[in-house]
């Protein structure tokens, strides 16, 4: 099943979008820093969350089948760009990667057996699976 959204621009600041994602309506902006408006989150924080929601409800999905008790489920995301040191395939000499940290974390008393397997959960969900994949993107103007 494909996954739509509609982003237009949203009115007097530069950058400031409306996003539609089927009866929700969000706002989308880039910060004061950046010359927008600040009237919402910007592009990479959208993707952050993604990966974050995503990563919560696998795992919540996950020790609910499997019936583990477990509290409250939180992961916080960062995005930031870095210099890579030491990148063996890379054709320039100075590159810069995106590097994304996913830091999870879930209230309850779990041997590391349970730990180390609800990681391997966590790189399964959906949103990670298509970050680390082979992404197509057509563009086409209407």
């Amino acid at each position: 099943m494909a996954t739509s959204v509609t982003v237009e621009e949203a009115g007097p600041g530069q950058f400031a979008d409306i996003v539609k994602a089927g009866r929700h309506v969000l706002s989308a902006d880039e910060p004061f820093s950046a010359g927008g408006t600040d009237t919402g989150p910007g592009p990479y924080e959208y993707l952050v969350a993604a990966l974050g929601a995503c990563t919560t409800m696998t795992l919540r999905m996950y020790v609910k089948r499997k019936g583990w008790a477990v509290g409250r489920i939180s992961c916080v995301v960062t995005h930031d760009h870095v210099h890579a040191d030491d990148c063996v395939d890379c054709e320039k000499q100075y590159v810069k990667l995106d590097r994304i940290v996913r830091t999870i974390r879930i209230e309850a008393d779990l041997d590391d057996e349970r730990r180390q397997r609800l990681l391997e959960i966590a790189n399964k969900c959906p949103v990670h699976r298509t970050l680390t994949s082979k992404i197509v993107i057509d563009t086409k103007l209407d």
